[in-house]
């Protein structure tokens, strides 16, 4: 599979000036700056091959948006290397940025007095587009995220959702590398549905390589096999999002649907109870206690149904985080 982005040893580094409250300090700073060095990326190293959809996940402040930014070459790295395909971003070459798009859910290129279609009409001049790539592709998309009824109407009209759909058709040039900063944030779960639904088609269907962000785990569950998780700059784990599961939390999930309500009583040597309602029981399972507690279980409660799944995402994530503080670094094999 060919190399689409490759991080090595990449560091950022900002120059903050810093100064205490009040008119005395504002006054010396005028002559004396005291400046403190802000490492928002550390000695970060990955590699993703062509096609993946890969999930780049970590708190607030770990340094993603700014990783995303370094690879659209919007900011220059302090040192280490960053290539996208073939291309240095920070040198912007036209090559490269007709390769890329960077859509961030916070932010919008829409002209806001405008209807959509003048944004794309204005896209095409900007990217070169050829007349029938252009019809062909804004075809596509509009039949793909239901664009017709919006297309007319100006930016200022749209609904969030809507504007994010007409966002998305920012892809009138074929890019090749999707960066996605929470495309999702704020549209509800239909509209979020729709986008998920989007990404995973193109990148089917042109084999684009996807390097998605977002703090909704769904997102990241229904589309990202790989995930790369980081904290204070530093890679934590680089690796199938179910090895991450399986690694911090091997337990398992089992949620049983019962015909009649049961005392507390009668869930004792089962497992953790996690929740205990009236007919539904879910259960935390050690994994090789598994088809022990499960036959128990049949034998012992009104089971109608039940489920076995793995911990949530963001559960595993935020023990992740608080287990590693001190940042200590893990790596998938």
């Amino acid at each position: 599979v060919r190399r689409m982005i490759h991080l090595q040893d990449v560091v950022k580094v900002y120059r903050v000036h810093k100064r205490p409250p009040g008119l005395a300090a504002a006054m010396r700073a005028l002559f004396h700056r005291t400046y403190e060095e802000v490492r928002t990326v550390d000695g970060l190293s990955f590699t993703i091959g062509a096609g993946e959809r890969v999930g780049f996940l970590g708190p607030n402040g770990a340094g993603k948006t700014t990783t995303l930014k370094m690879l659209a070459g919007l900011l220059h790295p302090t040192s280490g290397v960053v290539r996208v395909g073939d291309e240095v971003p920070q040198r912007r070459s036209t090559a490269f940025l007709k390769s890329i798009t960077l859509v961030m859910g916070q932010k919008q290129q829409l002209l806001w007095d405008l209807p959509p279609s003048e944004t794309f009409l204005l896209n095409r001049a900007i990217y070169g587009i050829p007349e029938p790539q252009f019809r062909e592709t804004l075809d596509e998309l509009t039949n793909l995220l239901g664009l017709a009824p919006l297309v007319s109407k100006p930016a200022r009209t749209l609904s969030l959702g809507e504007r994010m759909k007409c966002e998305l058709a920012a892809l009138l040039h074929r890019p090749k590398v999707l960066f996605l900063d929470e495309p999702t944030i704020g549209l509800d779960v239909a509209m979020q549905r729709v986008v998920r639904d989007f990404v995973k088609a193109y990148n089917e269907r042109f084999g684009a390589t996807v390097l998605l962000t977002s703090h909704d785990m769904d997102d990241v569950t229904a589309l990202c096999p790989r995930v790369v998780v980081i904290d204070k700059g530093r890679l934590l784990f680089d690796g199938p999002r179910e090895q991450l599961v399986h690694q911090v939390r091997p337990e398992k999930r089992v949620e049983f649907v019962l015909s009649k309500p049961v005392d507390a009583a009668d869930l004792a040597g089962l497992g953790d109870v996690l929740e205990h309602e009236p007919a539904r029981v879910k259960l935390r399972v050690k994994p090789g206690a598994l088809p022990a507690t499960i036959g128990a279980a049949m034998a012992r409660l009104p089971v109608t149904d039940l489920t076995v799944h793995d911990p949530p995402l963001e559960d595993v994530l935020r023990e992740m985080f608080e287990a590693t503080s001190t940042a200590p670094e893990v790596r998938a094999p």
